[in-house]
């Protein structure tokens, strides 16, 4: 069952800012998840990279708080039509993530707790194009909103920016996650109104 809240009354996009197609305008932060919120705390959150070799490479929350953190203003854009200018989050590049790891594979099935996936192909989230947040406006990421950290990748719609998230599994051939299993694109580029397969 879907969860929903306020914030889909929108406004058209000012003249110097374009919107994708078919988006509105909010200033709102609407939540929407495809079942119940997990309850994972800061001490019990840990994020792993899984190679197609069989390597593991596994963070928690302090080795988070030591990596290079980034505070990234962008823009975002939901399936569900609604766009939010000049969000502020705060996290770490995955970039960070890929500096020891040693893969072939070109794709990423991106798992959360509460057992969402989604997949990308790596080179969407490597190159300064995604972070794990754990910060939003300034305040710790609400758990409504993905907290204690989610993915963020911008350039896409963000049912890709996974909330929960806990790991990338390596994948040598592009599988469907969660969402695309059930009728959305498989990559999902809001500016070619990629929103379903």
């Amino acid at each position: 069952m879907a969860i929903t809240t306020r914030g889909f009354g929108g406004r058209r996009a000012p003249a110097e800012k374009p919107l994708p197609p078919g988006q509105f305008l909010t200033e709102d932060f609407p939540v929407l998840s495809a079942g119940p919120t997990p309850n994972v705390d800061e001490a019990h959150w840990q994020f792993s990279v899984h190679t197609e070799s069989g390597e593991v490479r596994r963070w928690d929350w302090a080795a988070l708080m030591a990596m290079p953190v980034e505070d990234v203003t962008t823009d975002i854009h939901c399936v569900t039509r609604w766009s939010r200018f000049d969000t502020q989050w705060r996290g770490v590049s995955v970039d960070a993530f890929f500096e020891d790891v040693e893969s072939e594979a070109e794709f990423v099935m991106v798992h959360s707790y509460g057992g969402y996936t989604t997949n990308l192909p790596l080179e969407d989230l490597l190159d300064g194009k995604a972070w794990i947040a754990f910060e939003h406006g300034g305040e710790p990421l609400a758990p409504l909103h993905g907290g204690p950290v989610r993915l963020i990748v911008p350039h896409l719609y963000f049912w890709k920016s996974a909330k929960w998230v806990r790991g990338f599994v390596m994948q040598e051939h592009e599988e469907p996650g969660f969402w695309e299993q059930n009728g959305y694109h498989l990559y999902g580029d809001p500016w070619l109104e990629q929103r379903y397969a």
